[in-house]
């Protein structure tokens, strides 16, 4: 079920890789936004803009968690490069076991931080309990959801892609199918409004997670863990250290974005409920926009990984640019059937009439293009990381998103306005771009190593 990316063209090989990856994205996104299309049309903007601070916060606050899943990721995809099954099965178990304490941790911050953390978010009064109540839900179930999303970051280090495209899309039907249940209550079913949201997506995940585990088992997939292995779910605490050391960076990158978005929003929450809906309603359409560029990344970073581990440096720059030019092509298309869209596709998260549509509309306008820029930092960061630079994307994040994107918002909130808030996107964007280049030609991640050296770094060309 794993599959070599050091072999062949990497043009063709890159695309039949990242195809499952972006449409499981896709997917995501999609059984984001239906739930978003019953909360925001039939629960009103109120219900609407809870969702929109609810998952700003849960992203906040699990941020920590992937950063561990993606440092395992790299090492997987290294030590299957280098062809070295054992050390790839030693590296599944112990991050199994720490991304399974992390889940819990994570779980039980939630549930104590967020009703604290959309206080302090302004949440508008009218949407606070509502928040709580959805947030409740999806972090009870958040060990489910993480232990889900770390296999399928782990399949993919290995190569398989396709896999974790399958058990999506048996998630998001799931999902889909029980929203409206769970929301309006059918037979014996209570009612449970926006709650219902947030129990459909746990039970969907757990579904899927536990199919997807049966099914692993039943197929002998490589990376599973017999009877004769279970001692490998001991912590390891050389993997344990190397987790933590690359691990929190990347952690730090998502905290950083996820951070971002709090402090916007809390801008956004300034101007009442109508302009949040529109910023809530603007996140959703933003995710499908940014889903190819996250899809090429993490393709890139699986690939740059195993030829590092199997020492063909020689094709690592060829990925960059592929992967770069993929980005922008398909990050461009989505942008250009958005802008042309426009209006109708803001129409399927807010109600007629509503006067968070107008606002929508101008928001788009400024916004969009900007994550073309934006697709290309993505893009060139999954290279870098891949060998275990994971300082320097995070240092131009936190330049372009915290030091420029933030303060740029709030120093010409008075004069500006809203608008002000929607052009420190193409700011911030433009800048990131410029930076991820700079670091990405002149910069020493070829230098830089994961376990043990396992990047070989020493194999590496110079700039």
């Amino acid at each position: 079920m794993q599959r070599s990316l050091t072999e062949g063209s990497i043009r063709v090989g890159l695309f039949r890789f990242a195809l499952p990856i972006l449409f499981a994205n896709i997917l995501q996104s999609l059984n984001a936004s239906v739930n978003s299309i019953w909360v925001g049309r039939f629960l009103g903007e109120a219900a609407l803009t809870a969702t929109s601070n609810a998952n700003t916060v849960m992203f906040l606050l699990i941020g920590a968690a992937f950063g561990i899943a993606l440092a395992a990721t790299i090492l997987i995809g290294q030590s299957i490069g280098a062809n070295d099954i054992a050390a790839t099965k030693r590296v599944v178990g112990t991050s199994a076991t720490f991304f399974a304490i992390i889940s819990v941790a994570m779980a039980v911050a939630g549930l104590l931080l967020c009703r604290p953390l959309l206080i302090a978010m302004s949440t508008p009064p009218g949407s606070l309990e509502l928040a709580v109540a959805y947030m409740r839900v999806i972090f009870l179930g958040l060990p489910c959801l993480y232990m889900y999303a770390f296999i399928m970051a782990v399949l993919r280090g290995a190569g398989d892609s396709k896999t974790p495209f399958y058990f999506m899309l048996l998630s998001v039907a799931i999902d889909i199918a029980l929203n409206p249940v769970l929301i309006f209550g059918v037979g014996p079913i209570p009612r449970l409004g926006i709650a219902g949201s947030a129990l459909a997506t746990f039970i969907a995940q757990a579904v899927s997670l536990t199919a997807l585990i049966r099914h692993l088992y039943r197929r002998r997939h490589i990376l599973c863990l017999h009877r004769e292995e279970l001692r490998l779910l001991r912590v390891d605490w050389s993997v344990v250290g190397t987790l933590v050391k690359k691990g929190i960076p990347m952690s730090a990158q998502m905290l950083v974005v996820s951070l971002s978005a709090v402090l916007m929003i809390t801008l956004v929450n300034r101007f009442g409920v109508d302009t949040t809906a529109a910023f809530g309603a603007g996140l959703q359409i933003w995710n499908y926009i940014q889903m190819p560029a996250f899809a090429v990344s993490m393709a890139v970073s699986a690939m740059t990984a195993q030829n590092v581990g199997a020492h063909k440096w020689e094709r690592v720059p060829r990925i960059a640019w592929v992967g770069v030019a993929y980005s922008v092509l398909l990050t461009g298309s989505v942008v250009l059937a958005i802008e042309l869209l426009n209006t109708r596709v803001f129409g399927l998260f807010l109600p007629a009439g509503s006067a968070a549509l107008s606002i929508a509309t101008q928001m788009n306008r400024v916004v969009t293009g900007s994550f073309i820029f934006f697709g290309v930092s993505v893009a060139l960061f999954g290279v870098v990381r891949a060998t275990g630079a994971v300082i320097a994307p995070l240092i131009i994040l936190t330049i372009s998103l915290l030091v420029v994107r933030f303060p740029l918002a709030e120093l010409f909130l008075d004069r500006y306005r809203v608008a002000a808030v929607w052009w420190s996107f193409p700011v911030s964007s433009v800048l990131s771009c410029l930076l991820a280049l700079l670091y990405y030609k002149f910069g020493g991640w070829r230098s830089a190593h994961m376990l043990g050296g396992t990047a070989a770094a020493a194999d590496a060309p110079s700039p």
